[in-house]
């Protein structure tokens, strides 16, 4: 049936079925992917499990109280032992020099770190956040510099992490969007100077700021047309200019530092230019469009793993709550036995399930359409696979070639569909609602089955629950997200809709 008479004639819902694709990521992956990413998937669980019991699970409690008790405290300790297992190189591409797992393994290691804490997996999760938008500029040059530079201080066993610099201390939401970029009290902004830009502003809420030593910067050349003038600079920590301002005291997560970044006319080369208008002019996208596909790029991905993070609490939640039922007897009789207990503790394990479902697909979505689409694709993935590291070393120079950049940005941004830009940014959202709300959801049933030993530290609960809520906060409130599944799987139903329109708020 043809798409005019299929959306037109058939029936009262005609038009505003899904379309299949949308709906079907994952059931189209299982061909187009390679069979061997199962056995990364569990390597990756086996290397996280392992992680997980030696290192987190018996300085989870030590970790939030001495952040507690000194919130200036930064937790190297950690960050060090993460280094020495090689974590912050896992799943950067082995043709930059990283270990190669395949990233569509992350959310799998994420959900195994953060069910026995969250903070501590985001100090390792969220370096990968910061790697995931400096691969979303496309910039071979500055992918392959900032990759062997992690590398080659890992092996010298100083831990060099990357952190993504977005959020304004009065913008918001309005940084994320780029419908409200031109309305919102944006302050951070790039001169244009001989060589370079000239950065100015701070960045607040930037998760690992303390401890990286790149940051990935938003910023822009025109404050009242931010949505077209958006450029993407990488900042040394080490640069003149940049300054670290205060470290953010927390309800939860408390051991991943949420940092104040301070810009004073900060020197940005142009060697350290993501992207900027001058290097976009040639796509077929305004510069608008393309820097919102860039943010279906990066929200697509990010938003799934926060999901995945959320999956992680709702799993913690569960398994603290059926611990306490096997060890907990009321008149002789042990709660794991109580058919109201096994309701609740069933209704969890549910939730974590069909939460991880929706993050799956979502990180299918970018298997197929998204961020590492490249990686998946069978020739790139086996070749990758089987090359011998020397190789990649020895032609690593072509990267910092203009053209291997404008080829690639050519392949993923303008090759890019609209659809697909939908896509995965829609189910990223769904997947970050879903499993940041299943988390929330599964603390209120545990503190349900647990009652007062729920409000314990020595329980575990407690501090799940301080950690889940911040989960339906940052990378976007669950509301904007909410509205960005109308906006990217529904308005296309409805074209003449508006989303994100101040006129509506």
């Amino acid at each position: 049936m043809n798409e005019s008479k299929r959306n037109t004639t058939d029936g009262l819902f005609s038009g505003y079925q899904p379309e299949f694709d949308d709906i079907t990521s994952a059931f189209r992956a299982t061909a187009n992917q390679p069979a061997r990413i199962v056995k990364e998937a569990r390597e990756v669980v086996e290397i996280a499990r392992a992680f997980t019991d030696e290192v987190i699970r018996p300085s989870v409690a030590a970790l939030d109280a001495a952040v507690t008790d000194d919130p200036h405290y930064l937790p190297w300790e950690f960050v060090k032992k993460a280094n020495e297992w090689g974590l912050y190189t896992m799943f950067m591409p082995k043709i930059f020099g990283g270990k190669g797992y395949n990233f569509s393994c992350v959310n799998f290691f994420i959900e195994e770190l953060g069910s026995a804490c969250l903070a501590m997996a985001n100090l390792v999760g969220v370096h990968y956040l910061g790697y995931g938008l400096l691969i979303s500029s496309w910039n071979l040059g500055l992918i392959n510099r900032v990759s062997r530079d992690i590398v080659k201080k890992e092996k010298r066993g100083e831990p060099c992490l990357v952190s993504l610099a977005m959020t304004e201390p009065d913008a918001g939401t309005d940084s994320q969007n780029v419908e409200l970029m031109n309305t919102g009290n944006l302050r951070c902004i790039a001169k244009k100077v001989p060589g370079g830009y000239s950065l100015t502003g701070t960045k607040i809420f930037i998760s690992n700021g303390h401890l990286s030593n790149w940051h990935v910067v938003h910023a822009y050349t025109d404050l009242d047309k931010a949505s077209e003038n958006t450029v993407m600079l990488l900042v040394n920590s080490e640069f003149k200019g940049f300054s670290l301002g205060k470290k953010e005291n927390k309800m939860g997560q408390k051991g991943c530092p949420a940092s104040e970044l301070i810009f004073e006319a900060c020197f940005i080369s142009d060697d350290h230019v993501c992207i900027d208008n001058q290097q976009t002019k040639k796509l077929k996208r305004s510069p608008e469009k393309t820097n919102e596909q860039i943010f279906a790029y990066i929200w697509g991905a990010s938003r799934a793993s926060v999901g995945t993070f959320g999956v992680a609490g709702a799993r913690g939640a569960y398994e603290t709550a059926l611990k306490f039922a096997r060890d907990t007897s009321i008149r002789g009789t042990k709660l794991i036995n109580q058919e109201w207990c096994q309701t609740l503790l069933a209704r969890m394990y549910m939730n974590v399930a069909v939460a991880r479902s929706a993050c799956y697909e979502a990180t299918q979505a970018n298997a197929l359409h998204g961020l590492w689409k490249l990686m998946n694709h069978k020739p790139v993935y086996y070749a990758a696979l089987y090359t011998p590291r020397w190789v990649f070393k020895v032609i690593s120079g072509l990267f910092n070639l203009p053209v291997a950049t404008t080829l690639i940005r050519r392949i993923n941004l303008d090759f890019q569909k609209d659809q697909e830009i939908d896509r995965v940014d829609g189910w990223g959202s769904i997947a970050k609602v879903a499993g940041t709300d299943a988390a929330m959801n599964n603390c209120r049933l545990a503190m349900e089955l647990m009652g007062q030993d729920g409000i314990r530290q020595d329980r575990g609960l407690e501090k799940i629950i301080r950690d889940t809520r911040l989960l339906q906060i940052y990378e976007g409130t669950n509301e904007i997200n909410t509205l960005n599944v109308f906006k990217r799987l529904i308005r296309r139903s409805c074209p003449e809709s508006e989303v994100f329109s101040k006129a509506n708020v």
